[in-house]
């Protein structure tokens, strides 16, 4: 009896499997389809970024090449055409070259180039954290003191393990403006943060004993 009721059971599971698919054929043929679709749409996509990496991995070399051969205005237009491609590894770089060869001397300029990165290059957020240190620094020689803190202020206010460069910047700034009081509270700062740089705590604390202890 109770054999016969499992075959019975059985069998009516089979059937009610049998008939959802019959039912639902069409819903599930497009399913089924649409997953394909997609994956094939993915793996296309993922082959086209490959694609531009290794394109935008040329322009950069070949725009790097020139550059030593003289031909620096070239160079620079593409330099700064592969800044606003976006590309995560290539545009960094391409600013980097530019700011360290001089290419070019517009800071204005210069920092839109940065503000493409900061805000509209896909980048991990430590990298983008280091870029934004890197905008700062560079325009630390002529900006007010506002300025370079709004510059800073994503790195004060996070757990960036660029918010120790952040605060010595903003410290050494003050301190060559002759403004020691505010010097000594970034300095003390970098001393009560749990991941600052510890080159940056060293030098933190021999600035406070040498140069501006009570």
């Amino acid at each position: 009896m109770d054999e016969d009721l499992a075959l019975i059971n059985s069998k009516s599971r089979f059937e009610k499997i049998k008939n959802f698919f019959l039912n639902n054929k069409k819903n599930i043929i497009i399913f089924f389809s649409t997953i394909f679709f997609l994956m094939i749409i993915f793996f296309i996509y993922q082959e086209y970024k490959k694609n531009q990496k290794i394109k935008i991995s040329e322009l950069y070399n070949i725009a790097v090449t020139q550059n030593l051969t003289k031909n620096k205005e070239k160079t620079t237009k593409e330099l700064i055409d592969i800044v606003y491609k976006k590309d995560s590894t290539y545009s960094p770089l391409s600013l980097y070259y530019i700011i360290d060869n001089n290419l070019i001397d517009s800071k204005e300029k210069t920092n839109q180039l940065f503000d493409i990165l900061i805000n509209e290059t896909p980048l991990e957020i430590e990298i983008k954290n280091l870029i934004i240190y890197k905008k700062a620094l560079y325009n630390s020689d002529d900006i007010n003191e506002n300025n370079l803190i709004d510059i800073l202020s994503p790195l004060i206010n996070s757990k960036s393990v660029w918010k120790s460069h952040a605060l010595y910047l903003i410290a050494e700034y003050f301190y060559y403006k002759g403004e020691k009081q505010k010097s000594k509270e970034f300095y003390t700062s970098i001393l009560d943060l749990e991941n600052a740089n510890s080159d940056l705590r060293v030098e933190a604390k021999k600035r406070l004993n040498r140069d501006l202890s009570d």
